[in-house]
Formats: structure tokens, sequence, C-alpha cells
């Protein structure tokens, strides 16, 4: 299992960094990219992060799923990389999973991709869920699509792609681990 989470200046740390945490601790293959050359990545709250590599050059066929953290102006970021356009096409086209939490799903909604999906995202932002349906709970699933509402549901979100990607057990599991 692996997972590709575009890291944009402006990002959100809890959501980018619970999410890596507890895929990795249950087993999932994380890469952390940047979306510009430069590895070193400052969150919206002045942590800086040194990602894994770079956007340019993934392929979406090499993980099991995509992920945008929010955050602002992070997901503004993430929403004028060519790069993220691009894997976000080349992941929905080959069925793969795509998940986005707090503002970035709106990512989905201006790129067509909760049409006819139900979707959630933070509040405030619902009429950026372009073609979908919004729902309020802390993550939503449908189909391909995992979204979720914001930095308090982080945890949610990690276990809902988890769950996703490898199994129930696995996801009951480390969610146990971490006391949840």
């Amino acid at each position: 299992m692996n997972a590709l989470v575009a890291l944009a200046d402006g990002f959100e740390t809890v959501e980018a960094l619970m999410t890596v945490d507890i895929l990795r601790r249950g087993g999932v293959e994380v890469t952390t990219a940047s979306i510009t050359e430069n590895l070193e990545v400052v969150s919206s709250q002045d942590i800086t992060v040194k990602a894994d590599t770079t956007i340019s050059g993934q392929k979406a066929a090499d993980y099991d799923v995509f992920i945008l953290p929010g955050g602002q102006p992070g997901t503004t970021n993430l929403s004028h990389s060519d790069d993220v356009k691009r894997l976000l096409e080349e992941a929905t086209s080959a069925g793969k999973k795509i998940a986005a939490i707090c503002a970035a799903p709106t990512v989905f909604g201006q790129y067509g991709y909760l049409e006819g999906k139900k979707a959630c995202c933070y509040p405030g932002l619902e009429e950026q869920l372009t073609g979908g349906t919004v729902t309020m709970n802390p993550v939503t699933i449908d189909g391909n699509v995992i979204t979720s509402r914001g930095l308090g549901t982080a945890l949610d979100f990690a276990l809902a792609i988890l769950e996703e990607i490898s199994s129930h057990a696995k996801a009951a599991m480390i969610k146990k681990s971490v006391v949840a």
C-alpha cells in the first residue's frame, strides 16, 4: 500500500502530519511531495517540514491514494498546481482513491471530481464543492473520494483512508493503539 501526500506552503500541519503518521503506523508507505522544487515546505503555523520528494515526475499509478491536506494558503497553492491537477486526473482515471480534508475538498470541486458524489469540507466552503452533495459528517466516503471537515476530524480522516486502502481490522488496531 502506497500513499502520496501533496504539501504546499501554507498546509495545515496537523491534517498533513496526522495522516502521514497514522498511515505509516498502519504499514502504508507514505511519500510526502512538495508541489515546488523546494523540499522544505512551510505550514500555515510556520512549521517547516522537509518533504520526501517533489511532486513533479510522480505518477498516480504508483500510489493507492492521493491526499490533499487543507490549510490556507496551502489549499489555494494546491489548486494552482499543474502537477496536482495532473495527478488527480491520473488517479481518478485509474479508479484510485483521492482524499482531501478541510478546505482541500474544494480542489476536487474545482476540477469536477465531486460530480454526483457526497462530500464534506471546512464549514463555510460548502458552495465550492461544485457538483457534490454536501454532508456534515466528520468524514464522507463516496466511491473513490474521501473528504473530511478539518483539523478536529484529522484522526477520523486518516483512519478512514487506512481502512479504505488496507482493512477495517488494521484501522481498528491503529485506532486502539493511539487511544482514540
